[in-house]
């Protein structure tokens, strides 16, 4: 019956022992936060087709002549 009570007595500190966390040994590790930068075209969908378009134009008036 000893060895049952002195089982328990050192289970239940074992327990309290890691319950409350570091205490004032904690360390705090602050991460700053990520940034995430998305690239932006500057040129719009109509933008896109205008260049195209301009070099066929170039390309029929050079067939004309």
């Amino acid at each position: 019956m000893k060895k049952l009570a002195l089982a328990a007595a050192f289970a239940a500190a074992a327990s309290t022992a890691f319950a409350g966390g570091h205490g004032k040994n904690e360390v705090i590790i602050e991460m700053e936060p990520v940034v995430v930068v998305e690239e932006t075209q500057a040129s719009s969908s109509s933008a896109a087709l205008l260049i195209p378009l301009l070099l066929i134009a170039i390309i029929a008036a050079a067939a004309a002549d």
